[in-house]
């Protein structure tokens, strides 16, 4: 059955939901933030703890981001997994901190080109059950290609069944980002995580556009319960109106 996992998308130190593809090295000023929390870290932390909300995920969007993290991961130490800048050189002192797994994109993809070396050298090094990687993604001529750094280069690489089959030999979960709908709450990309539920093999969560209660039912149906849910600016912890944090957590009660 489709859960509810929980975020923490960390930019400049605070907690904040942002508009993902408004995100730009180049044009800071194009960032689109829905909400910039009040709350520390792990205030999150805790309240997903508290409420055994499992499989979260502290991501880190951009620099001066890593005592935030540090400080989500003390609220849960083997909690939550970490994500953002993760590398062969990094990967181990995350895990150290307290990450139950670290999320990898960028690293993979020197050039913006697949590394499959690089994948299994990371591998290697932290074990394949703390290892995820992350998938995201925007779609481009009715394909999904993954983006990196902070989703605003296109990589070589296509999403789906041959893609995931590969890269599900060295990681024990996705994430997937939605980048195009992600920070948007207009709904999920119901494409996608069809497709996504008859590709996948292993846990996989997706994020983007989800607005709604409903849409953890939706997520249910069209990937025959394979793909959890996240909710970011919809989610009334995160500033948002559309769902509550309550009823998010009625839902994982219901269908353990």
């Amino acid at each position: 059955m489709t859960r509810f996992n929980g975020c923490i998308d960390l930019h400049h130190g605070k907690v904040k939901q942002i508009v993902g593809g408004s995100l730009s090295d180049k044009s800071p000023e194009q960032l689109t933030t829905n909400f910039v929390s009040e709350e520390s870290p792990s205030f999150y932390s805790k309240l997903y703890k508290d409420h055994e909300v499992t499989r979260c995920h502290v991501i880190k969007l951009g620099p001066n981001n890593d005592e935030a993290a540090k400080e989500a991961l003390q609220a849960w130490s083997g909690g939550l997994q970490v994500g953002g800048g993760i590398t062969a050189d990094n990967a181990q002192h995350w895990l150290s901190l307290g990450a139950s797994k670290v999320i990898v994109t960028s690293y993979l993809f020197p050039g913006a080109k697949f590394s499959l070396e690089r994948l299994q050298k990371l591998c290697e090094l932290v074990g394949k059950d703390k290892l995820v990687v992350d998938v995201s993604c925007r779609k481009k001529n009715d394909k999904w290609i993954v983006a990196m750094d902070k989703w605003q280069t296109m990589t070589d690489m296509e999403v789906n069944k041959e893609t995931l089959d590969m890269l599900s030999q060295y990681c024990s979960e996705f994430l997937i980002h939605a980048a195009d709908v992600e920070g948007l709450c207009k709904g999920i990309d119901e494409e996608l995580v069809k497709r996504l539920g008859e590709w996948i093999n292993i846990p996989t969560t997706y994020a983007g556009g989800g607005r709604s209660i409903e849409d953890l039912k939706l997520v249910d149906k069209l990937s025959n319960g394979k793909v959890d849910l996240t909710f970011g600016s919809a989610l009334d912890i995160f500033g948002g109106n559309g769902v509550t944090f309550q009823e998010c957590i009625e839902w994982n009660k219901r269908h353990m």
